[in-house]
């Protein structure tokens, strides 16, 4: 009888299912009708021509896709320090408004990649990152602590002792290894934290040089990451038995004053102090690095760089400026001048192309990071455009179907892009509504910039003449609001206001893009562990293979 009755109770929820079935269908047939209707509106829009557009091209880029391992012959790693999404973003529009266009519908040179993906960036230790633990993340495959280079979590920062035996090994040294030509560019010191990650092993990011090491890590037998640069090719023989390598054969940025020892008879004919060199051993690492390679150039200037053959030049070694290269935007102020980031891209691309076994290439675009714990937007985000055209060059420059090529940053920074601008509305510029032509006020009355920071030195009006983002340090910080009514936010001179009032804007923890064209590049999809990028240009390169088939 239960059984009766629950199918005599049940029989009419089947009967009300088919009715709201050819309900549901008739309605849908209606729903079809329209959407085809919809459809043809939809494409007459220029939004809509250019998204099937779009997705032709990235199908068409997507089918190309060399998803074999060990196919790409070539890998440039391109990093831009500090550069966060906010900060894509915001050079995206400046760039499209420098180019006559309303600006957000701009792409950078690498927004046009097929594949893009988001790393995480904390350090083992840190929820907020730095560029020693991120970059040896990214080059080597491991997370570890911030402060550190080339070495494992077990290293305790500033203890020359605890590395030892903790030494990681870099997908550059293994490029180096399996017979590739290799080469490191960055505008900041080539001995700063991302760069020196590629080559060198630190319990500290800060031993530049040896004046910068404490007496007990010099006694106990570290090497400043400057010496570790200079005897790379050694360092590395004597690290695995038996293996024969020939060193990088690119290394260009900034960073003299490490290599030179602290006496003025050893000033570069640019050089801005009055002892150039800060060395305190008396050596002068330019010369040994010339002595090493008797074939190679050594150039500190313009003109030395414009005159390298790329055809028959072997290697060169350019040490730009005493610390930092210039900024983009102030680069025109170098005594001697420096080549851009894309001038030094191209170049040693075409040096490193004369191996047949191909290359791995690192450029880091350095100074935007340094811009923003500046304050200046200004000078981060030309410098963010400045790599989108060193990317361009090399996209240009290789053949996608050997060649991976990734864009990436090690962390972000605390730079915001807020309000409620129109649409062009100049993205250094102040705050004005849609429909309005005057700026928006806050509720002190004051108008506001669309970005600015959480933190940092705050508010600057430098003037449209400045272009050297660190003259911001001169001043203490600014506390409280501003009254920029009459100031052109958006000249050179101009730093955003900052929230919290530091000594310096901070760096930030949240995700950061990562973009890839080329053989391995489906692999960067998703969300993963910074760590995870060394994996993609291993598969893509079988670099660690191809090096083990190198050791006796």
């Amino acid at each position: 009888m239960k059984t009766n009755n629950n199918i005599s109770l049940f029989k009419p929820s089947l009967i009300a299912v088919a009715v709201l079935a050819l309900s549901a269908c008739n309605n849908l047939q209606e729903t079809q009708q329209l959407s085809k209707q919809q459809i043809t509106e939809n494409s007459s829009s220029a939004w809509y021509i250019d998204g099937q557009q779009q997705v032709k091209n990235a199908q068409a880029q997507i089918d190309n896709i060399v998803k074999t391992r060990g196919q790409a012959k070539n890998v440039i790693l391109f990093v831009g320090d500090g550069m966060g999404v906010s900060t894509l973003t915001a050079a995206r529009i400046l760039e499209g408004q420098n180019k006559g266009m309303l600006g957000e519908e701009n792409r950078l040179s690498f927004e046009n990649m097929p594949f893009t993906g988001f790393a995480k960036t904390y350090n083992v230790d840190a929820q907020t990152p730095d560029s020693a633990g991120t970059m040896t993340a990214i080059i080597s495959g491991v997370k570890t602590d911030k402060g550190v280079i080339g070495v494992g979590e077990q290293v305790i920062r500033g203890e020359c002792t605890s590395a030892a035996g903790n030494e990681l090994v870099s997908a550059l040294e293994l490029a180096e290894i399996a017979g590739k030509s290799t080469g490191i560019i960055s505008t900041a010191r080539i001995t700063h934290a991302t760069p020196a990650a590629t080559y060198a092993k630190s319990a500290d990011r800060n031993w530049e040089d040896i004046s910068d090491m404490p007496a007990a890590a010099i006694t106990e037998g570290c090497k400043d990451i400057a010496d570790q640069l200079v005897n790379f090719e050694a360092n590395l023989e004597a690290r695995y038995n038996g293996i024969d390598v020939n060193g990088l054969e690119v290394v260009m940025g900034g960073g003299r004053r490490h290599f030179l020892p602290k006496d003025a008879n050893f000033n570069s004919p640019d050089a801005v102090s009055s002892t150039e060199g800060d060395r305190s051993d008396g050596r002068d690492l330019t010369q040994e690095w010339q002595d090493t390679y008797s074939n190679g150039q050594y150039i500190f200037d313009q003109a030395g760089f414009d005159a390298i053959d790329t055809e028959n030049t072997e290697r060169v070694f350019g040490l730009f400026n005493e610390s930092h290269m210039h900024y983009e935007a102030d680069r025109s102020n170098d005594i001697s001048g420096e080549p851009s980031l894309s001038q030094m891209t191209e170049k040693a691309m075409a040096i490193l192309d004369n191996n047949t076994q191909g290359y791995f290439l690192m450029v880091e675009a350095g100074r935007i990071d340094h811009a923003h714990h500046a304050g200046s937007a200004y000078n981060a985000l030309t410098d963010t455009i400045e790599l989108s055209n060193a990317v361009k060059l090399a996209m240009q420059n290789s053949n996608p179907e050997e060649t991976l090529i990734i864009v990436t940053a090690d962390h972000g920074h605390v730079f915001t892009i807020a309000g409620y601008p129109k649409r062009g509305n100049p993205i250094l510029g102040k705050v004005v509504s849609i429909g309005k032509t005057q700026p928006a006020l806050a509720a002190d009355d004051l108008p506001y910039t669309t970005v600015g920071y959480t933190n940092g030195l705050g508010f600057r009006d430098l003037g449209p003449g400045v272009t050297d983002a660190d003259e911001s340090y001169a001043d203490a910080p600014v506390t409280g609001r501003v009254d920029l009514s009459n100031i052109d936010t958006s000249n050179s001179g101009f730093h955003q206001e900052a929230l919290v009032p530091l000594s310096s804007e901070t760096h930030s923890g949240e995700d950061v893009a990562v973009f890839a064209s080329g053989p391995g590049a489906h692999l960067v999809s998703g969300n993963y562990e910074q760590s995870l990028l060394f994996h993609i240009m291993d598969f893509a390169g079988d670099l660690v293979t191809k090096a083990d088939q190198k050791l006796p």
